[in-house]
């Protein structure tokens, strides 16, 4: 939100804040400015649709600065939540699917979602009971660190789960 700083502000009158938030009363836009410049500070407009509009007496640039230091910090402190995902075949042998197990248990361990999908082809349509056991099976194998969002799904070719890390605080 851009401010109204000093010459830019065109009213006739204002209602005037100090710089340590006390009330110096209502005046000219011109008196306010005076009493800013004489201070070393800024003349901004915080508040335009009061009648009159508030200004108040500040260092606009430390103000700037301190703003965007809180947006920062805020921003480092939040987490962004991906969903990754792990692809199998019905067909898969026991040593791949216990790589994508551990692949898997690894994503949910950083905090991040998992959609585990299993991709049938061909005549592999015909048996979606070993598919749906696979990825039971996955999920039993994640149990210790997530749960199951919504059970094997099956949607054209793909059937799928979706797991969310418990959380461990």
């Amino acid at each position: 939100m851009d401010h109204e700083l000093n010459e830019e502000i065109l009213d006739n009158e204002v209602r005037l804040i100090g710089d340590d938030g006390t009330q110096l009363g209502i005046m000219s836009a011109e008196a306010a400015l005076e009493i800013a410049t004489e201070k070393g500070l800024d003349l901004v407009k915080i508040s335009p649709n009061a009648v009159p509009p508030v200004c108040r007496l500040m260092d606009y640039g430390k103000y700037r600065f301190e703003q965007a230091k809180r947006e920062r910090e805020a921003k480092k402190n939040q987490r962004i939540i991906e969903v990754k995902e792990i692809r199998m075949s019905p067909g898969i042998g026991d040593n791949d699917f216990n790589t994508k197990l551990r692949n898997g248990s690894k994503f949910l361990q950083d905090g991040d979602r998992l959609k585990v999908t299993i991709r049938f082809r061909g005549r592999e349509m015909a048996h979606t009971s070993i598919g749906e056991e696979l990825l039971n099976r996955f999920a039993d194998g994640c149990a210790e660190f997530a749960s199951m969002d919504k059970a094997p799904k099956l949607e054209g070719r793909n059937m799928s789960i979706f797991l969310s890390p418990k959380s461990s605080k």
